[in-house]
This record gives C-alpha cells, structure tokens and sequence, in this order.
C-alpha cells in the first residue's frame, strides 16, 4: 500500500510525535509499505531553540519531504503553510498516487489532510496526540471548527486512551464512537534496563530524571519545586532535567532561585535521539508531573527502561500507569504530594523495586511497536478503497488567535 505520512514535527525536533512518528514509518516500511513522509520544521533561531529544527533526516525505505512551516514563523500563518502541504501532497499523488493519506496531529496537518483526501479522492485518517485534543480549538473559532470537522470527517481518528477520549468528547462535542483506541508504543529493543537483574534499585544519592520538552505544562517547574522541598528534608538525590522546550531558561531561572546548584539539579539540554536510552539507563527514578498527555513517549521509555516512575492523574497517564501498582500518580500541580511521592520512591527501597518491576513487564506486553503498527496497519486496511467524506465546508472563517502570537504552543 502506498501511504503518506504527514507530521507536525519530527527529527531533529524534540517531541513525543518525533518519536512516535519515526518507529511508526520504520513498522511500515518494514511490512512493506511503500511510505512518503511530509513532515513541517523550523529553522528560525526561535523555533529551534524551543523544539530543535531544521530539516527532518532521511529514514531509510522511507521517501522524506521537509517543508518549512515559514508562515507559522511568520505571525502564526498556519493557513499558508496548510496551502503548502495540501499542494504537496497533491504533487506527489500525481507522481505516484496514494491509497492512503495519514496525517499525525489534527490541526494544522490533520486539517490539511483532510482537504487533500477532498481534493484527490483519497481515504484519509488522523492521529490525535497531545496538543490538538488538550487545547487546540479552546483558543478560536477557527481552529474549533478545523478540529471538529477533523474529527467528525476523517475516515478514522486514532487516539491513546479512553481518559483522552473523554477530554475531546467533552470539550469538541465529538462523538465517542468516532475514535479508534490504539495506544502508544515503545522500541523495547533500544529501551531496556541497565541490568535485568538490579531492576528497581538505586544508587546512593538517587539519581532522579525529567526527560522530554521542557515546559510547565508536563510539570517542569513543579519538578524543581518539589526538588527544593526535598533537598530541606535531606532527602539524598542528583537530578538530571534533560531537554529543551518553552520553559527551558524560566528552569533554569527558577533552580538558581531555589539553591538548587548543579551539584543537585543539572539541566543536559538537547537530548540527541540516540543518546536518550543511556539517559535512562543512568537514572533509577523518573519524574512526570505532568498536566496532560495524549499517550506519553517517555512515559513508555522509562517504563521500558526498568524506571521507578512518579507521574500524576493526568489525561493520557492513567490509562498507562495504575497508582501503587506500576507507578506513584499525585493531582497534578500538588508539589508537596510530587515531593512526598519522590521521598517515598528514593527511601522505600521495597516500593521502588515492586512499581519498578511492574511497569517493565507491562510495557513489554502491551506497548510494543510491532502490535501498536499491527492495529493501525488493520485501520489502513479497512479504509483502503473507501471515498472520503465529502460533507464539510472546506472553508474556514479566519479569527483572532493567541496562538498567532505564540506558535510554537499550539
């Protein structure tokens, strides 16, 4: 089957999507599929200091097409850039045309999808994760209406869990029988524990990580937060926050407003993807304190990884991780119950092992990549040879937006 891949942001971009994005072509091309992937970047100096950017690297099997998203750099003009993907996926199809157009993301790349599937007759589907189910389309009229005619066309909606079914459902009015549940995925080959057998224990201090983008909204600054409570209880640990993202210098601000010195708290900066499965396999305890999630990456990678994990009861996370079973979950935004649950993982060497242990096995039976692609593949299949749903306006009102001023959030 032919299929074009269409991505918000990938390599060397720092996300959650640039990962699923990556072993999700790799399964394709491995099973057969003849894959395109389009994928938008940046290459201002802000854009990049924020995510990472420039143009995505080549995936072998996988034909590769960046596109500058150069309207979103300019004023947060998602709609030339969304003219500029609908005109290159057509251009492709004309070259060697699609059976299938997948679009990662609902808005802007699911909204462009859904106007190419228009304009060829092609089936189309859309992954929703992250950003666009949690706030994109509570920020305008536009983008509402670009969401919910995603969600309520597209040949199918794909989405990690039932707790996100719910936050879509509730905020966009999408009927829940509309979404086809596949969870995220982990390469459980790349992520896997230091030792097997010392899986749980921990050195001594403890070594604590946040990895991923760093940011307020996935519970950075909480994270130093709880991290100066317990350096005043003399609770012993070193702490690693490895990333980049929109919060990265307000961190950094905030740790030497809290004493926290580099012999505590060290900030690593941009992770290279090849680098991030020693990260983990240098840490004993992962930290996520996050607000929300579609289906969180690290979450998987640390779990893989044989991590003790302190995460919260967030959107996306309970419908991965159970509290006391594989996991220590806190409200989100308690950072004394964030301090009290790391104290308890770093002291209890018995819980530590226990959750550990529990989350390793778990990830390896349900959160393979092999299974994950194996269920999308089935939607592919379903979907091939099916017309689109031609019953949406295609034209969208254009209305002011915060995201216009602050693009790389949305």
């Amino acid at each position: 089957m032919r299929v074009c891949f269409v991505s918000r942001r990938f390599f060397p971009a720092i996300s959650g999507m640039s990962v699923y994005a990556l072993n999700l072509i790799r399964e394709l091309a491995a099973a057969g599929h003849d894959v395109t992937m389009i994928s938008q970047y940046r290459s201002d100096a802000f854009g990049t200091g924020v995510y990472g950017g420039g143009p995505p690297p080549l995936v072998p099997g996988v034909r590769v097409i960046g596109l500058e998203a150069t309207g979103e750099q300019t004023n947060g003009d998602f709609e030339r850039d969304i003219d500029t993907m609908v005109a290159t996926i057509a251009a492709e199809h004309d070259r060697r045309p699609f059976d299938i157009l997948h679009a990662q993301y609902g808005y802007p790349t699911g909204w462009a999808v859904l106007l190419a599937a228009r304009r060829l007759g092609v089936p189309n589907l859309v992954s929703i994760q992250g950003g666009d189910g949690h706030w994109v389309g509570s920020c305008c009229e536009t983008h509402r209406l670009a969401m919910v005619r995603v969600l309520d066309h597209a040949g199918a909606a794909l989405i990690g869990g039932e707790s996100f079914i719910d936050e879509v459902c509730g905020r966009l009015g999408t009927a829940r029988d509309r979404f086809v549940v596949v969870p995220g995925a982990v390469d459980t080959a790349r992520f896997h524990p230091a030792d097997e057998a010392r899986v749980g224990e921990a050195a001594r201090p403890a070594r604590l990580l946040y990895h991923g983008r760093v940011d307020r909204r996935k519970g950075a600054l909480d994270t130093l937060e709880a991290l100066a409570l317990l350096r005043g209880r003399d609770v012993p640990f070193v702490a690693t926050i490895s990333g980049i993202g929109p919060d990265a210098d307000a961190s950094r601000e905030r740790a030497a407003a809290l004493g926290l010195g580099p012999d505590l708290v060290r900030f690593s900066g941009y992770a290279d993807y090849e680098r991030v499965p020693t990260l983990y396999r240098e840490a004993d305890i992962f930290l996520s304190p996050t607000y929300a999630e579609g289906f969180s990456n690290t979450v998987l990678e640390a779990m893989a990884s044989g991590l003790a994990i302190l995460s919260c009861r967030a959107v996306g996370i309970v419908d991965c991780l159970t509290d006391g079973v594989d996991s220590l979950l806190v409200e989100p935004g308690d950072v004394p119950a964030i301090a009290d649950a790391t104290e308890r993982l770093i002291r209890d060497d018995a819980l530590r092992a226990r959750l550990a242990r529990a989350a390793l096995t778990e990830c390896r039976e349900t959160y393979s990549w092999g299974a994950v692609a194996r269920r999308i593949m089935e939607v592919y299949e379903r979907l091939a040879g099916t017309a689109p749903d031609l019953g949406f306006t295609p034209d969208l009102p254009l209305t002011p937006c915060r995201f216009r001023a602050e693009p790389h959030l949305l």
